[in-house]
């Protein structure tokens, strides 16, 4: 049918603008729908590259706090060290505080692997500082409660001289997964600590480190298989940790008399590079 043929059939018309508005509609529920699940996707995607980049921050204060921390072995007042690392570690639990707000109303566990290697760093630079000062290791529950954040929300004031203020208080819970992870890492910094520390001439740490290391190993050798995966993967250097530590003791015990002090840092030195070539000098 041509157009002219078209122009002269009414009925023709209205069949064709039928089926046009039917398309339309259809197509626009479907575009609504579609449009909505890219909003949602979108608005997920920028959280979770958010919670990304606060966890990439947390990491390095972190770190920078363990190397602050590793300044113990070689100053004469540790707990100017100790406190100084504090005040780092208020401003990660800051950063933390930022995450706890991003996963308000939100299932953790689907923003999870967003931030752990973040939370990990904290745990073991907490943990680093409460064994420095305590020579314990700092529990789950004692972690968390530190994680308590009060957020001030002011309201729309009545009046030009009254403000309604309303405080609203967010928690954050280190996971138990996130928590082991961060102390298999704290073997790593303490057996660099056992080190530092008897190329400084002390001859005391390294055997109160030993035990410390051997009763964590203890507790990981508990859990075996049935913890999480990753666990079960940082065992191995866990127990590469403690090999070298109980290695520093053996030295110091059996020949302790014939190297001088001076010395012992660079014997402790060469014996780990022959036992573990691989791994870097941090």
């Amino acid at each position: 049918m041509n157009k002219r043929e078209a122009e002269g059939c009414p009925q023709k018309n209205a069949e064709l603008a039928y089926d046009r508005d039917v398309t339309t509609n259809s197509s626009s529920h479907v575009m609504a729908a579609f449009k909505a699940f890219q909003k949602e996707l979108d608005t997920r995607h920028d959280k979770y590259e958010r919670l990304v980049k606060l966890s990439r921050d947390i990491t390095i204060e972190s770190k920078r706090t363990i190397f602050l921390l590793h300044r113990v072995t070689t100053v004469p007042d540790t707990e100017e060290v100790v406190n100084e690392a504090d005040v780092k570690l208020d401003g990660v639990r800051q950063k933390i505080g930022q995450i706890a707000e991003e996963l308000r109303g939100e299932d953790i566990f689907q923003f999870h692997r967003a931030f752990t290697p973040g939370i990990q760093e904290y745990v073991e630079a907490v943990s680093f500082q409460h064994y420095i000062r305590h020579r314990s290791l700092i529990s789950l529950e004692e972690i968390n409660a530190r994680l308590v954040f009060v957020r001030a929300e002011k309201l729309e004031p009545k009046s030009a001289d009254s403000l309604a203020p309303g405080a609203q208080v967010l928690t954050f819970q280190v996971t138990p997964s996130d928590y082991l992870l961060g102390v298999a890492d704290l073997t790593g910094e303490l057996m660099r600590m056992c080190i530092s520390s008897v190329g400084n001439g002390d001859i005391d740490t390294p055997f109160q480190l030993s035990q410390f290391l051997r009763q964590i190993h203890d507790g990981f050798s508990y859990i075996g298989n049935t913890g999480p995966y990753e666990v079960s993967k940082k065992l191995h250097t866990l127990r590469q940790s403690l090999g070298k530590v109980e290695d520093a003791c053996y030295t110091l015990r059996v020949r302790g008399s014939e190297i001088p002090k001076h010395m012992l840092a660079d014997v402790f030195s060469s014996r780990n590079t022959l036992i573990d070539p691989e791994e870097g000098v941090v």
